[in-house]
């Protein structure tokens, strides 16, 4: 396949659903402070994961776009909150002012929050699905997100700063801050596409790895890229004290740990032959990235 084909044409698929849904506007400044965000540009990894994961299952995976743009916006959600001065004090992400430095810390937990609450009514707008599908996938992307997943993750984040942790905090840390997101995002896809048991599985696994690679990656390169590169601010985790892969294993252990993760996570997708093809070089995009 020409990969470099497939993920613009999804991603074109992703940023055309969120312009058009993000332009019915409710009452107040918050849509603009919404859309700043939500329209800033971004890999789009998690709905094109998602996709794929349905494509690998063998079903269309521009089939289930509310659903996909949905988890995007609850990512999107996650950053603006990420940046504020009360947690990691960004100014730049993705190459432009952080929401708060745009419309202020008051606006930008509104977009947050409205980001968030928008997430769901846009999943529960898909169609042409199995309502029960659609209940459980919905239902275990709440959970994700949630204090069980992202959130939860977030806050042991704020609990384990300046503090030495152990290999299996720091696991469980990034387990629900990174790669609770990720685990939405691959079973969302295979859910809706009607994945037998084994095929839960075996994408489950794959999804917590590839999470674990991505944060290995991710903190690689707040070591080693450019600010120009991440269109972020780096060494922003030794600023805020933060235990990562680098900190607690160093540079070149968390290169090898990588590169084994990642060789795991492929091996998880041997099941579904061609179909998997997507998801495979999306796992090789994410963990080979410079930004």
């Amino acid at each position: 396949m020409n990969f470099a084909v497939y993920y613009e044409n999804q991603r074109k698929l992703v940023e055309n659903f969120l312009k058009t849904r993000i332009a019915k506007k409710g009452i107040s400044k918050v849509d603009d402070a919404m859309e700043y965000s939500l329209m800033a540009g971004g890999k789009r990894i998690r709905p094109i994961l998602l996709m794929a994961a349905a494509e690998a299952v063998g079903s269309k995976g521009y089939n289930y776009l509310p659903v996909a743009c949905g988890l995007e916006m609850i990512h999107t959600y996650s950053l603006i909150h990420d940046d504020l001065p009360c947690m990691d004090d960004d100014d730049y992400r993705r190459g432009r002012l952080t929401n708060h430095k745009v419309y202020g810390e008051a606006m930008a937990v509104l977009a947050g929050d409205g980001l968030l609450t928008l997430a769901f009514e846009v999943m529960l707008e898909q169609k042409n699905v199995e309502p029960a599908a659609l209940i459980e996938t919905v239902r275990e992307m709440a959970m994700c997100a949630g204090n069980f997943g992202m959130v939860g993750g977030q806050g042991l984040d704020i609990e384990f700063e300046g503090k030495d942790i152990s290999p299996e905090q720091l696991r469980k840390l990034h387990a629900g801050k990174t790669g609770a997101l990720f685990i939405a995002a691959i079973r969302g896809g295979a859910h809706l596409a009607g994945a037998n048991h084994e095929q839960l599985l075996a994408l489950t696994k794959f999804a917590d790895l590839l999470g674990l690679a991505f944060q290995i990656t991710d903190d690689i390169l707040d070591v080693e890229g450019t600010s120009e590169e991440l269109g972020k601010p780096v060494g922003s985790d030794e600023k805020n004290h933060k235990c990562t892969y680098v900190s607690l294993y160093g540079l070149e252990a968390a290169h090898e740990l990588a590169e084994k993760t990642v060789n795991e996570a492929l091996e998880c997708l041997t099941m579904f032959g061609e179909n998997a093809e997507p998801l495979r070089q999306i796992t090789k995009m994410m963990t080979k990235r410079k930004n």
